[in-house]
């Protein structure tokens, strides 16, 4: 059957593109600019040249409008903060003086100057800088990076169409700055903006900008009338302007809701929806809503989530319905594809048949052109795509990689009672007391310790054969020893080998069980400069052999103090993978478990007595909406205590997270059963700890003293400061003393000084408390 030309020829189109070139090269300008070896003028040549590449790749790929503005040194967000003047107090002299340089500063901070809370960005790995606003905030319009950008891709040929962070969700996001009050509302400041936004729209409609998309994703989530409102008022006022460019409202990550209605009514241009997370309902709701009569759509069938290949005839049939629902129906991913690494071709290692089920940003790209030809001239031409298209979905769901009889069996074997610990935690906690014998206000480390380049090197040399295994080998234990010597000379009281064999804290995993693929190049921003390669989660999981076992024993043999053992816990394997889409993500959660319990068990045969299971995704992949809430965090949790329910009382179970918002999950948390949780917390300044207490949290818990995402090394007064607001929630008891992340990120100089202020601020807290504190 030919699919219904459309009235008017659809357009391809994509909201945004992964900004770090096809080896890095951002990533690795940056860090040199940081370390002084690039000056300012050479990085930011290599960030036009990654610009030139992007839009012409796009470009000739058959993309019409190339989104401009998406680029960032560091974070989106941010850039929106310097672009309306939101500059907080504490870093204004460093923008003033250089502002290259207070961009940094604001990101990571300075040894003198804390920088910006950041957090998950909605249900995503992506990081972004929290904007910190008060009622005394003044903005001011700052376009010239939107500007300049635009004008780039003008002079090079293409058609740009700049993207901003729309204002309600700008404002949604923020937070009140440090001192002002807990209560204060930021979008209560969407009067004052809006003539920010319109200037830098007049700015960019001079700059030859025809269209400008403005992202909302925060209207996907559960929003209030007064929020609906205040959307409806910002877009009535900026649709009304007289001098704009057309305004493109995109929202991504589910469901519009009620907010469809609202942005459907305004006076702007276009919508761009997301036709994958949110099923039929954005379909459904444009339907009832009356459509978009006189309106662009910009319709995101293609998942920008995700790498597996779209489903042609799928796809077209939901464009086909959308064609009597607006005036013009073009075609694009679901949202920016910064979510994905950028192409699939370059992985060689990947089984040929298998990797004709991937799609990253280039193939999306790809599948987004194919899908609007054919909406605009029928099926017929894209007879071939779409065979071959066929093709490929059916090798997928009939290969035995998705598909292990034995690993089905044992999960549809499992009970309640497996996800049970033998005792409840008043009793296990004193078996754990009485047999680590640890002190009063315990410290800790998160897991992994500085990756050097002398082990990045050997892991090179290996993979290379310009070393064998047992020479690799020997490089792991030469560093585990030096980072337990450093450990025991510190003070620490609870020990980690600090994790030199692992790539990654999910890949490693992924690597040795079934059912995962691991890319070479597969590179998703995590925040600034911080990349991941996502493994592909294929087909049914198991455990071949032991992980960790052989290195924790190992550690635990030099040493009389006790050593993490550290796994990924089964929630944050899935969402820092790209997960299957062909099952429900609860089954496969309890797949991983069952993996990891065989690990967790080993681990404790061998005398490991401490082990941590980390879940930092755990928040992060709560669902955007309330309703959906409670299905989700019934398997997540299930998940976590079959991963760690089999287990004697004396051995104590510790999970961490890190970078969210655990105010929204508190009850999540304390259904894990953990004996123990770390946490973020040093630049949200002790706010979990407030989080905990308000629950009645009964278990141990160590918020964060010290911010591993800056280079700063806090003082010792600093972090016994940190301790002493822990205090007024957590009672000495009860309460840990740990960084808020692992160490793998920063250099061996400052995390030495770092632990040692951190050991000492935990002993000076232990002088000043009474006797009966114990």
């Amino acid at each position: 059957m030919t699919a219904k030309p459309a009235a008017a020829a659809a357009r391809a189109t994509v909201y945004g593109y992964p900004r770090q070139g096809p080896n890095r090269e951002l990533k690795k300008a940056i860090e040199g600019y940081w370390k002084g070896r690039v000056d300012a003028a050479a990085l930011r040549e290599t960030a036009a040249e990654l610009r030139r590449g992007t839009w012409q790749q796009l470009a000739e790929a058959g993309v019409h409008d190339v989104p401009t503005g998406d680029f960032s040194y560091y974070d989106h967000v941010l850039d929106t903060s310097v672009m309306v003047g939101a500059v907080p107090g504490r870093h204004r002299a460093a923008v003033d003086a250089d502002a290259l340089d207070g961009y940094f500063a604001m990101a990571r901070g300075t040894q003198d100057v804390a920088p910006l809370e950041m957090t998950k960005w909605f249900d995503t790995n992506y990081h972004y800088l929290v904007p910190e606003l008060g009622p005394d905030t003044v903005f001011t319009a700052d376009s010239a990076k939107q500007v300049a950008e635009c004008a780039e891709a003008l002079a090079l040929g293409h058609t740009p169409r700049p993207v901003l962070v729309g204002p309600v969700t700008y404002l949604l996001l923020a937070k009140p700055a440090p001192g002002v009050a807990a209560d204060f509302e930021p979008l209560t400041l969407l009067d004052r903006l809006l003539p920010v936004y319109a200037e830098v729209l007049a700015d960019l409609r001079a700059a030859g900008a025809a269209w400008v998309q403005l992202d909302e994703p925060a209207l996907v989530q559960d929003r209030t009338p007064a929020e609906l409102n205040a959307a409806a008022r910002a877009y009535r006022e900026l649709g009304g302007l007289a001098d704009r460019p057309k305004l493109l409202v995109a929202s991504y990550f589910g469901r519009l809701g009620e907010a469809l209605t609202v942005l459907a009514k305004a006076p702007v241009d276009g919508l761009a929806l997301d036709f994958t997370e949110s099923g039929a309902g954005n379909l459904d709701d444009l339907a009832a809503a009356g459509g978009l009569p006189g309106k662009r759509l910009v319709a995101g069938v293609v998942n920008g989530r995700n790498i597996w290949i779209n489903d042609y005839e799928k796809s077209l049939a939901t464009l086909g319905t959308l064609l009597g629902l607006a005036d013009r129906v073009d075609v694009s991913a679901s949202c920016s594809l910064l979510h994905v690494p950028l192409d699939a071709d370059a992985e060689r290692d990947i089984d040929p048949q298998i990797a004709r089920w991937l799609a990253f940003a280039r193939q999306k790209t790809e599948e987004i052109v194919v899908l609007a030809r054919g909406l605009t001239g029928g099926t017929d031409t894209i007879a071939a795509e779409l065979a071959a298209n066929r093709a490929d979905l059916a090798s997928r769901a009939g290969a035995a990689l998705t598909r292990d009889p034995a690993v089905r069996a044992r999960t549809a074997a499992v009970t309640d009672a497996d996800g049970r610990r033998s005792q409840p935690y008043t009793e296990r906690s004193a078996a754990q007391r009485a047999h680590l014998g640890l002190p009063l206000l315990p410290t800790t480390t998160i897991g992994s310790f500085p990756q050097t380049t002398e082990l990045r090197t050997a892991r090179a040399d290996l993979r290379a054969g310009r070393i064998d295994e047992a020479g690799y080998e020997e490089r792991i234990k030469d560093e585990i020893r030096e980072v337990l010597s450093f450990q025991e000379k510190a003070g620490l009281d609870v020990l980690v080998h600090g994790e030199p064999e692992r790539n990654d804290m999910v890949q490693y995993f992924a690597e040795q069980l079934t059912g995962y693929l691991a890319t070479q190049h597969g590179w998703v921003q995590s925040y600034g400069t911080r990349y991941v390669r996502p493994p592909v989660l294929a087909g049914d999981i198991s455990r071949p052999e032991p992980m960790t076992v052989r290195w924790t024993t190992y550690a635990q043999s030099l040493t009389a103090r006790p050593v993490k053992g550290m796994l990924t816990g089964p929630v944050t394997m899935l969402a820092w993978s790209f997960v299957r889409d062909d099952q429900p993500l609860g089954d496969t959660a309890r797949q991983v478990a069952l993996a990891l319990r065989d690990e967790v068990n080993d681990l404790e045969a061998n005398g490991t007595s401490v082990i941590q299971v980390d879940e930092p995704a755990l928040r992060e992949t709560l669902p955007l909406r309330a309703a959906e809430h409670a299905a989700y965090l019934e398997w997540a949790t299930e998940s976590f205590r079959l991963a760690t329910g089999g287990v004697r009382p004396d051995t104590q179970i510790h999970t961490h997270m890190c970078y969210a918002e655990f105010g929204d999950i508190v009850q999540a948390i304390d259904d894990l059963d953990a004996d123990v949780i770390s946490l973020e917390a040093a630049r949200s300044h002790m706010q979990v700890a407030r989080e905990l207490a308000a629950h009645g949290y009964p278990r141990e818990a160590g918020p964060g003293v010290y911010d591993i995402h800056s280079p700063r090394i806090p003082s010792t007064e600093e972090a016994a400061a940190l301790l002493r607001k822990g205090l007024e929630a957590i009672p000495a008891s009860r309460l840990w003393v740990n960084p808020d992340c692992g160490l793998k990120t920063r250099g061996w100089p400052e995390t030495r000084a770092s632990l040692e202020n951190l050991v000492a601020a935990a002993r000076e807290i232990r002088a000043e408390l009474p006797t009966e504190a114990a």
